[in-house]
């Protein structure tokens, strides 16, 4: 008989097991993930395991996640519109604010239609199966997120794969391609691990000259680039020149949840009918969507938020070079990953830069990034002060010497 008080006896399964050793194979090789947990609102400055410390490591690219603009928007909204609609989009869960919000974010990006999802990841994991077939080819950019092979792998296309950026290697692949009904070129605008920028004029011109479908993945662009913060369109001076656009409400503009597909009519009605994850996932709440609408009424207004990460981008990215850093990347972008290689490496000068001058940067090693490939991913925002711009890179200047990373570095 069980003993009602103390509970059954847990047995372990071969499950556990086979866990017990991943866990075991991960903390040796280093790339065991502690969480550290935040007591307070996300900002440049938070409280995290106990302490104030200087947040370098957040998608927060506009400092808006806690802007009192953007929290009173969200207020408000719950008083007029409640907290959740307990139901997916179709049944009865469409209000009229997120009509508003795919509205606002059609026109923003200069297309037809807009279909919200609970996140980005949902938006790249619903497109491709519900679009896609075996009479179509998808051609992928081999650092494209997770979240694009994931969805990649949910259709029924043939996949092609270009190497990351070489426009020669993807125009092979789309001459290789030419049988397909539709050949659709797929990139993230901004790559998160290395901070690349795509090169959309040649990808592109590319796309005309085969008569090809682009798609990119606007995560880290929208909010971030372009003088009106529309993303890498914007920066390269295409807007309108891209046929499907996924993107996040959860980092630049205001580090909520929830993505979106922005993209024709028609593309977008298929979505509303196909698109598992908005069919069977609850909508996004109200207050997310109201605080995101204040986000975009922001970025209609003032531009100083953008200008600021510009120069944070320009000043960090600067420095840490000149420091002798070896920082992956494009000068433009603030996703500003410092290359060590190794993992422990890595791993060990975050750890320094968190206990001893409270700097919150985290490591990144496989299989968040290629084995080997260790880096700190730093990103800037428009609300980081010069003087947190300095001590983070002094903090890395000391570790880095008492490692031997920069042993002649010099401020």
């Amino acid at each position: 008989m069980i003993n009602k008080l103390s509970g059954p006896k847990r047995k372990f399964s071969a499950l556990s097991a086979v866990c017990k050793t991943i866990l075991k194979e991960t903390k040796e090789a280093g790339t065991f993930k502690v969480e550290r947990v935040i007591e307070n609102p996300q900002g440049m400055e938070i409280i995290a395991n106990g302490k104030k410390v200087i947040n370098f490591c957040a998608n927060n690219y506009l400092g808006l996640s806690n802007h009192p603009r953007v929290t009173q928007a969200a207020k408000d909204m719950i008083d007029t519109h409640g907290f959740g609609m307990a139901s997916v989009r179709f049944i009865c869960g469409t209000q009229d604010k997120h009509k508003e919000l795919e509205s606002a974010i059609s026109t923003f990006h200069q297309t037809d239609d807009t279909i919200l999802y609970p996140s980005c990841f949902d938006a790249n994991a619903g497109l491709f199966e519900a679009l896609l077939t075996d009479e179509d080819c998808v051609i992928s950019d081999t650092l494209n997120h997770a979240s694009i092979i994931d969805g990649i792998r949910l259709c029924k296309a043939k996949r092609q794969r270009y190497q990351h950026l070489d426009m020669h290697d993807l125009e092979e692949q789309l001459k290789a391609s030419m049988d397909k009904r539709i050949r659709m070129i797929v990139t993230d605008g901004v790559f998160s691990m290395d901070g690349d920028i795509a090169p959309l004029p040649e990808i592109v011109a590319l796309a005309k000259k085969y008569d090809a479908v682009t798609f990119i993945d606007e995560c880290h662009g929208t909010g971030v680039f372009g003088q009106g913060g529309k993303g890498t369109p914007e920066y390269f001076g295409l807007e309108g020149e891209i046929d499907i656009i996924n993107s996040t409400l959860g980092k630049a503009l205001g580090g909520g949840t929830g993505g979106y597909t922005s993209a024709s009519q028609e593309v977008v009605d298929v979505l509303r009918q196909r698109g598992r994850p908005y069919l069977f996932s609850n909508s996004i709440a109200p207050a997310v969507v109201g605080a995101t609408l204040e986000v975009f009424q922001m970025l209609g207004e003032n531009q100083d938020l953008i200008t600021n990460l510009r120069v944070n981008t320009k000043l960090f990215r600067t420095s840490m070079k000149a420091a002798g850093f070896n920082l992956m990347g494009h000068d433009d972008c603030p996703i500003a990953p410092v290359y060590f290689g190794d993992a422990r490496l890595a791993g060990k000068i975050s750890e320094e830069l968190m206990n001893r001058f409270n700097i919150y940067v985290i490591a990144f090693s496989f299989p968040v990034v290629p084995r080997d490939h260790a880096r700190i991913r730093c990103q800037l925002s428009g609300a980081h002060t010069t003087e947190q711009i300095e001590k983070t890179v002094a903090a890395f200047v000391e570790v880095g010497r008492e490692l031997g990373v920069i042993p002649n570095a010099k401020l």
